[in-house]
């Protein structure tokens, strides 16, 4: 195995779980996640010769994976729909099963979010962007992203209530 290869597999196994979290906040199923890390990857390999030396290849990993997934949006797909509700958390104790139901709701209401705006959510508040990273990432302009940003917020109030106040960091709104 070639010094080029080597770089690359220790890059596959250092990155590999950083980019399926934000894939699967992305697509909000699993085996699409791991899909899109994939092909994330294989581009990623391709561009290797050049990546590698300047430090960019998870930027360069990262911004194809979100490019890829706005093309998948884009194509025609079925609707999914979710039945039911999650339950009445009135008494409950903070344990792992209300932190299990509170990522369920988050999953939920990011599912209902537009693709524009669950990107942005994501960008901003899972990979810790800045809105010009974001903007740069989605190819949009830093308007564009903070007026997601508001719009995507507001939704995830109305559709998880919830989740206000759950321990998330950040700014009073």
């Amino acid at each position: 195995m070639d010094v080029l290869a080597r770089e690359f597999d220790a890059f596959v196994r250092a990155r590999t779980p950083a980019l399926l979290r934000s894939a699967y906040l992305l697509t909000g199923d699993q085996q699409l996640a791991e899909d899109l890390v994939q092909s994330a990857f294989a581009l990623t390999h391709r561009a290797w010769r050049n990546l590698h030396a300047t430090g960019n290849a998870e930027a360069y990993a990262r911004k194809t994976m979100y490019h890829l997934q706005v093309s998948r949006w884009r194509r025609r797909r079925v609707a999914e729909s979710f039945t039911g509700e999650l339950p009445d958390r009135a008494g409950a104790e903070a344990d792992h099963a209300d932190l299990t139901a509170l990522r369920l709701s988050l999953r939920s209401a990011l599912s209902r979010l537009t693709p524009k705006q669950r990107a942005v959510v994501v960008l901003r508040f899972f990979d810790d962007l800045t809105e010009a990273q974001a903007a740069e990432a989605m190819g949009v302009s830093i308007g564009t992203i903070k007026s997601q940003t508001a719009k995507a917020l507001e939704r995830l109030r109305v559709l998880a209530p919830e989740l206000n106040g759950a321990g998330v960091s950040g700014g009073a709104r």
